[in-house]
């Protein structure tokens, strides 16, 4: 995503088939998909659960019958968490493999090294992951929340319940900035204060003097947009502090890789937060989603935000070809600008033709007992953040991600 992230869960499930499929293997008269995880290394929790959802679309998506008549195969490399591998298999894709799209990327980094190439290439390109906004380019389309998506809504509920003045802590990086920016903004809007934002880098994993400077200062909440393995520890020791009972816990970050189930109920339950997706919405498609993918799998348990992401960018983008009649990458952008919808295990998904983002469902939802208990759904978010500085419709040329002004 837009954070770097470690790994947070051991034993998850074997991935389906290779992950590098040689081109010699790829049938001339097929429709190919490339794609670019960490599905080994230290983000790989945030990868795998990406890959197999991928394949599961894929695998969905053949068994109807394929696409155009032709069977849709998959090229994947594995970057093993490694950035560099990012721009050397974005060129194989484009360059040696001859996909007709790419889906992948975790973090922003990774983003704008696939983003260049595809663009240079003219090779159509997904980014299935929530991040800080601001990105503004016709080639790609966007299917993760952004800031204003999810905080907007998240900043007054939390605010509600517990009071007004807000202790923020943050990744000392962009996501993290650009986030704690954007929750002090809200903040405001809905009338609390903003006591203090402390920056953490990411190797950061000793909490104490900061959970000792929150208890002086005295917050009615803890904004925490953390990232990673390091950042984890804050959660467990803020509980053995015994704070969890005494300040809330509100987060942009803390499940949408199931890092939530790390923890234990008594240190994660009662964390607000919102997101695009939960394991516990219980609506038909999510529960037909979960039967598909214990069916695949055996263990629905891993699915997670940025994997049902990716199987509805996925979606999104077969949905495309089906319309356009074809895998022409002009066609395709000029289908998907109209306004494309799916109906995904997480709701409806709309492609915004000024920013090529996804106009999501966002759950309001407090952890509870390593799950996510939805409280509200607020229907078709727009990304205002990245709508405020991008237009691809007046500027199709535009090749920019945009630090946008708070």
């Amino acid at each position: 995503m837009s954070f770097n992230r470690r790994t947070f869960l051991t034993g998850t499930a074997c991935l389906a088939g290779a992950s590098v499929l040689p081109r010699a293997a790829i049938a001339a008269d097929s429709i190919k998909l490339g794609s670019i995880l960490d599905t080994s290394g230290i983000f790989d929790a945030y990868g795998k659960p990406m890959d197999m959802a991928m394949r599961l679309a894929i695998n969905e998506i053949n068994a109807a019958g394929g696409l155009l008549g032709k069977q849709v195969d998959v090229v994947a490399y594995d970057t093993q968490s490694d950035m560099a591998l990012y721009t050397q298999y974005a060129q194989q894709l484009t360059r040696q493999d001859d996909v007709d799209v790419v889906h992948g990327g975790i973090l922003s980094a990774s983003r704008e090294a696939i983003r260049q190439t595809m663009r240079k290439t003219n090779t159509l390109y997904f980014y299935n992951v929530q991040y800080e906004g601001g990105v503004c380019d016709r080639n790609i389309f966007i299917t993760g929340v952004t800031p204003a998506q999810q905080v907007e809504v998240l900043v007054p509920y939390a605010l509600k319940n517990s009071g007004k003045k807000v202790y923020i802590l943050a990744a000392d990086y962009n996501y993290g900035q650009i986030t704690a920016r954007w929750i002090q903004k809200f903040v405001g809007d809905n009338g609390g204060e903003t006591v203090s934002v402390d920056f953490f880098p990411l190797d950061v994993s000793d909490f104490g003097s900061t959970i000792a400077k929150i208890q002086t200062v005295g917050p009615d909440l803890v904004f925490a947009p953390l990232v990673g393995g390091n950042h984890l520890s804050f959660f467990r020791q803020w509980a053995a502090a015994g704070m969890n009972k005494r300040i809330p816990l509100a987060s942009t970050t803390m499940g949408a890789g199931n890092d939530h189930k790390v923890l234990t109920p008594d240190e994660g339950d009662g964390i607000m937060v919102a997101y695009n997706y939960s394991q516990e919405l219980d609506t038909p498609a999510n529960n037909s989603f979960k039967e598909k993918w214990a069916t695949a799998y055996g263990d629905s348990n891993l699915i997670h935000e940025l994997a049902v992401s990716t199987y509805q960018g996925v979606m999104a983008w077969a949905e495309a070809v089906r319309q356009a009649g074809t895998i022409d990458r002009d066609d395709l952008i000029v289908t998907l600008e109209k306004g494309l919808s799916i109906d995904g295990p997480a709701g409806k998904v709309t492609i915004d033709p000024q920013t090529h983002h996804a106009v999501l469902d966002v759950h309001i939802m407090e952890i509870e007992n390593q799950g996510m208990r939805v409280i509200e759904t607020l229907p078709q978010r727009q990304p205002i953040d990245t709508q405020e500085v991008c237009d691809l419709q007046a500027n199709p040329d535009d090749n920019t991600q945009y630090e946008i002004e708070i």
